[in-house]
């Protein structure tokens, strides 16, 4: 249970950085891109989406947590779930419909 509260309290750290617009460098994959074709994205909306994601993320470990506090494993598996539903979800809009493109 240590373990999902300091990855959660990571993500909602992570979270508020990137809500800012800021902490492009956090991004797996845009953080590696030469700077030219970091000059195509507009990293502000990027960073702000991904910033939603971690709040989001961070919102469906707190199901992890309360399934271990109250010992009900459906909640577990929900919060599971979510989680890999959001990563999809995240995924696939973010590369999809070049939604991020200046």
């Amino acid at each position: 249970m240590t373990g999902t509260v300091i990855g959660m309290v990571l993500f909602v750290g992570f979270g508020i950085i990137l809500s800012s617009g800021r902490g492009s460098s956090l991004i797996a994959g845009f953080n590696t891109l030469p700077q030219e074709e970091k000059d195509k994205y507009d990293s502000v909306a990027l960073c702000k989406f991904m910033g939603k994601v971690m709040f989001a993320l961070s919102s469906s470990m707190i199901l992890w947590v309360l399934s271990e506090v109250y010992e009900i494993n459906w909640l577990l598996v929900l919060g599971i779930i979510l989680f890999i539903g959001i990563v999809v979800f995240s995924l696939i809009y973010a590369n999809t419909g070049n939604r991020f493109k200046k």
